[in-house]
């Protein structure tokens, strides 16, 4: 058997008007992208056209995620539609690119969560992907009858025990339990049918699962985690871990601490796609891509700014000076890793609230570059090679201008150099991110 070309992967990672946080105030973008099908099937078909291995779809279940709600009223991620019922629609209108969302292991339940995986993975044809999230909005607890959010290390053990259950949920049906014989009259084998019956800490679920074994076997698993409660679950469970990554040398250090426990757990390293965000700004020259760049940062309002920023820190940062330092953190208040990432970045560039909120407003501590195809080319050519990624999940400013900037001239420039696939390689989403098809458990 040949073996197969390592290259590139990618992802495009889905938001209403793009993923600059003034995309939706952009002359080109359209404001009401959150609720418009018809604008996520144009993206998603340009994604599809740029031979992307899958569609990602973040997700949040709560619309008040700032403490200000001065920012909040200009925030334009506060409503749109649900990721997951979105992905079902694009299913009809796409045939190659993998469909992948998020779903909370804090608010979700196992077999609901499992059920309608399995019937996005057969609805697709074998492109469907769960990114198991544990949620990081304290609002969120909420709207689900709690007082407040599940610490962290606690929702880290339930998360476990969720895939534990999800997984073993998916191999419910043999592959070839439904034998459909009209003339015996018999449906399925009752050999082939396997009850789970999970007793946990968090959990009690019998099964089995009441939609057959899908096309992948199973839908690909992703995580997004990033912390080291993130990197031990990615290790143990992931199969695509979507990270950020604002240096090449944080993409390293990530990569090879990941691929690493993989080891312990008895993982091929390969069996596991490491794509950090990667927010994209590109033009036929320099100058172009700095303008287009320099356009949308003058689109940001200060209140959206802070707003932005006291999220993502978990402090409200409403009174404090815009042209001041950034305050320091304590560390019982750090709700993710991704803030430890901006307040050490604040303290090495001496950094003001307002430079800090500007430059996270596209990528959002994500790798941001700008520049023409070959500049972004080289870029993406380094942390391949030089084991930071395995791939990238595309963030771009706006759409649908910028994701097709990347595909009419990024494309082509890492195709030219053998980096990035010329057609998909086959149909489902595993075929395509070169990931084996999972053997069920109960078969020998």
């Amino acid at each position: 058997m040949a073996t197969r070309l390592r290259q590139i992967k990618l992802g495009m990672f889905l938001r209403p008007a793009g993923h600059h946080l003034a995309a939706w105030r952009h002359e080109n973008s359209q404001a009401d992208a959150g609720v418009s099908f018809e604008r996520f099937v144009e993206v998603a078909q340009i994604a599809e056209r740029g031979l992307f291995d899958m569609l990602f779809s973040a997700d949040s279940a709560t619309a008040n995620s700032v403490f200000d709600e001065a920012g909040l009223r200009r925030m334009s991620y506060v409503a749109w539609i649900e990721p997951f019922t979105l992905l079902a629609g694009l299913a009809s209108v796409t045939r190659n690119i993998g469909l992948v969302c998020t779903a909370s292991t804090t608010y979700e339940e196992p077999f609901s969560l499992a059920r309608k995986f399995a019937s996005l993975d057969h609805i697709s044809h074998g492109r469907a992907g769960w990114n198991l999230v544990t949620s990081g909005n304290h609002t969120a607890a909420q709207n689900f009858s709690r007082n407040e959010h599940m610490a962290k290390d606690k929702r880290y053990l339930r998360a476990k025990e969720f895939s534990d259950v999800v997984l073993g949920l998916w191999d419910s049906w043999e592959e070839d339990a439904f034998i459909r014989n009209r003339d015996s009259g018999i449906f399925f084998d009752p050999r082939k049918l396997h009850t789970l019956n999970h007793v946990g800490e968090h959990f009690r679920v019998m099964g089995p699962l009441n939609v057959a074994r899908s096309p992948q076997g199973r839908p690909v698993l992703v995580q997004a985690g990033a912390s080291d409660d993130g990197k031990q679950l990615a290790a143990e469970t992931a199969e695509v871990v979507f990270t950020a990554a604002p240096t090449i040398e944080e993409g390293r250090a990530f990569y090879s601490d990941v691929k690493e426990r993989m080891v312990a757990f008895g993982r091929d390293p390969d069996s596991l796609k490491v794509m950090p965000g990667f927010f994209v700004t590109t033009g036929e020259t320099s100058a172009e891509a700095h303008e287009k760049r320099e356009a949308l940062q003058a689109l940001i309002h200060p209140e959206v700014g802070l707003a932005l920023l006291s999220q993502r820190m978990g402090i409200n940062l409403s009174g404090y000076d815009v042209d001041g330092p950034v305050p320091d953190i304590h560390p019982d208040n750090v709700i993710s890793s991704r803030v430890t990432l901006l307040s050490d970045m604040a303290r090495r560039e001496n950094m003001t609230i307002r430079q800090l909120y500007t430059h996270i407003a596209g990528g959002r501590g994500h790798y941001d570059v700008c520049g023409t195809p070959k500049d972004i080319a080289d870029v993406m050519e380094e942390w391949f090679i030089t084991g930071a990624a395995d791939g990238f999940n595309v963030m771009p400013p706006v759409f649908p201008d910028s994701l097709s900037d990347f595909v009419n001239l990024v494309v082509p420039e890492l195709q030219k150099r053998g980096l990035f696939r010329t057609a998909y390689e086959g149909k489902t989403l595993r075929e395509n991110l070169g990931l084996q098809r999972p053997q069920n458990r109960y078969v020998l």
